[in-house]
């Protein structure tokens, strides 16, 4: 499986000494099997704002997707990596052999 990340939104916050620290990102991991076929999951991490180290503090303007991704990454590792990838195969395998729902009136 081949595993593909992109952060969709995050929000900011100001605090008495920083401006614009992200407090919040909206993200996906997408994984592509040998075939091509897709399954993406969605998730949002928090940061909190307690935690901002104002000696090691990029501005806003100087952030780039790959470094959030990585703050992100850092958060989903072990068994909620293990989950999101999980998810992320469920899902591709419903895609292969779908369940289909049938309604009938038994009268």
């Amino acid at each position: 499986m081949n595993y593909t990340w992109k952060l969709t939104s995050l929000k900011r916050k100001d605090s008495s000494d920083l401006k614009n620290i992200i407090v919040q990102t909206y993200w996906e991991k997408t994984g592509t099997d040998e075939n091509g076929n897709t399954g993406t999951f969605v998730g949002a991490t928090p940061f909190d704002l307690s935690t901002v180290d104002p000696s090691n503090f990029v501005k806003y303007e100087d952030l780039t997707e790959e470094m959030i991704l990585s703050w992100i990454q850092s958060v989903v590792v072990g068994t909620y990596e293990e989950h999101v990838n999980e998810r992320i195969a469920k899902q591709i395998e419903e895609k292969l052999n779908p369940i289909t729902e049938v309604y009938r009136d038994w009268e």
